[in-house]
């Protein structure tokens, strides 16, 4: 991969990232904090596909590797809410 494609992956991660938070009403940061949301929903989102038995949705496809934004953004969602889940257990409800 090159660098131009790594940054465009990182992009569409935050992207996927910040939708998912947003979907969800839990922001766990800035970019960094969506890109890392992103490729971690994007694992949770292809993993949960899979496991049912989904097809992808909506695929782009760079340098021969399919990036489902659908299921990231369901990924990413599904975590940023397990995040707010935790976060609300840990230090307790907002007054």
């Amino acid at each position: 991969m090159t660098p131009p494609e790594i940054l465009l992956i990182l992009l569409i991660a935050a992207i996927c990232g910040g939708i998912g938070q947003t979907m969800v009403g839990y922001s766990a940061g800035g970019c960094i904090s969506a890109i890392v949301v992103g490729i971690i929903g994007a694992y949770v989102g292809i993993w949960l596909a899979g496991y049912v038995g989904l097809p992808p949705i909506f695929t782009i496809t760079i340098s021969g590797n399919a990036f489902p934004i659908i299921w990231c953004i369901v990924g990413a969602a599904i975590f940023s809410a397990a995040l707010g889940l935790v976060n609300r257990l840990i230090v307790g409800p907002r007054r």
